[in-house]
């Protein structure tokens, strides 16, 4: 007798604090995603690379790129079970190999909530971990004060300002550039 089960997909959950998980992307997080991204206040701080406006369409490339990386580098922030936006680690090549840049967004409805800064905390502490890194580093558009502070909490410290560094919708701002070290010991 032959008994036929129902495949089951494990999900990989990188890290927890409290409520907030970092955790691989799902199928079933792209309606979030499409209605999360689709919004000028998340594009306006992120690279044009980011569509503008967010379809469902972009939401389905995006998972399906994300799931063909080996090893993953972009995940899922999940806040109380839900899907709310995500975050990344992405390793340099060449002599930045000992580095990786992070990024990151959440949906509006989630502003102000401490989640980024956990998040944030989860995947740094993942890359010095489970990665060949000494370094996380990003760049922040002068106007993210938020994201800014997020960063400062979490123990980057402020490298430079590259002046008029980004031009976003036409205009040219300064790209405020930040970077934690590894401690010996983490």
């Amino acid at each position: 007798m032959c008994t036929s089960y129902p495949k089951i997909i494990s999900i990989m959950i990188l890290a927890k604090n409290g409520d907030v998980v970092i955790r691989e992307l799902e199928v079933s997080d792209i309606p979030k995603l499409a209605l999360y991204a689709n919004n000028e206040k998340v594009s306006c701080n992120l690279r044009d690379a980011f569509p503008s406006p967010y379809t469902t369409d972009d939401a389905v490339r995006f998972v399906e790129m994300a799931a063909a990386k080996d090893p993953k580098t972009i995940f899922a922030i999940q806040y109380k079970g839900d899907y709310v936006g995500n975050i990344s680690l992405t390793p340099g090549s060449d002599v930045y190999r000992k580095s990786a840049e992070i990024g990151y967004f959440i949906g509006e409805p989630f502003w102000n909530k401490g989640i980024v800064t956990k998040a944030v905390q989860l995947i740094t502490r993942y890359g010095f971990e489970n990665m060949d890194i000494v370094r996380i580093h990003t760049g922040i558009f002068e106007y993210n004060k938020a994201s800014q502070r997020v960063l400062e909490k979490c123990g980057f410290r402020k490298e430079g300002i590259f002046k008029k560094s980004v031009c976003k919708k036409g205009e040219m701002y300064n790209e405020i550039r930040y970077a934690l070290i590894r401690e010996r010991n983490i």
